[in-house]
């Protein structure tokens, strides 16, 4: 299985590039390139275009995007002294097409290619929370001196912010349902066969789009799961 991944959209006027250089890295990069007023694309070994780093944090925020559990997701992002605007949106509910902005850079995929985004961000998603980080205890073993010692005990301390999270993803399932109602406190979601139960709110560790008779995914606690006897396997 390949280290790095790369993978492109372009379309006549802009196009962008995702790239992962390697899977030990806890990062992403994205690189947006339009063509000049001469009819040419930019050339990133000229300087030209925009490249953001992502982390796996934002990883995960745009695949919510990708996944339609959330329309949309801004920020601001500060790389190499440039604060730069960042926005993956959906026009509506319904729409197949996505919006990508990033400063001046603007490009729309359709579905295939969303498609094809969201699956490479689940795949870089899941190989950088294993190899990301563990990656540096390996590393530490061939030099100890103060600086890194320092260094490494930096990293260690993001290191257990991670295991707590994957901690917490095994404890929730990534289950498809359709809302039908909703209070202050719970949803109820109807499931295969018909059946429909309340969830509380409090159990459900994503953003959910608040409308009604409409298929979408929900993580959600599996004690609340077990308990109404729902089949975990419901992706």
């Amino acid at each position: 299985m390949s280290d790095s991944h790369t993978i492109s959209f372009f379309g006549q006027n802009t196009g962008i590039i995702i790239k992962s250089t390697s899977k030990f890295k806890s990062y992403i990069f994205i690189q947006c390139l339009k063509k000049n007023l001469k009819g040419k694309w930019e050339k990133p070994t000229a300087n030209e275009g925009r490249t953001l780093r992502f982390t796996l944090e934002e990883m995960v925020m745009i695949l919510q995007v990708l996944s339609r559990q959330a329309l949309n997701w801004k920020s601001y992002h500060l790389y190499k002294e440039k604060k730069t605007s960042v926005s993956f949106s959906w026009e509506d509910e319904e729409t197949k097409y996505l919006w990508i902005n990033i400063a001046d850079y603007s490009k729309v995929l359709n579905y295939a290619q969303v498609e094809i985004f969201r699956l490479l961000l689940i795949h870089l998603i899941e190989e950088k929370v294993v190899y990301s980080t563990t990656y540096i205890k390996n590393k530490f073993k061939d030099k100890t001196n103060e600086k890194q010692i320092e260094n490494y005990g930096f990293e260690e301390n993001k290191n257990l912010i991670y295991e707590e999270k994957n901690k917490l993803l095994k404890n929730i399932s990534r289950i498809r349902a359709i809302l039908t109602n909703e209070t202050e406190k719970a949803i109820l979601l109807q499931f295969e066969a018909n059946k429909t139960y309340w969830i509380p709110k409090s159990s459900i560790h994503n953003q959910y789009l608040p409308r009604k008779n409409f298929h979408q995914y929900f993580l959600i606690d599996n004690w609340v799961l077990k308990k109404n006897k729902i089949s975990l396997n419901l992706h």
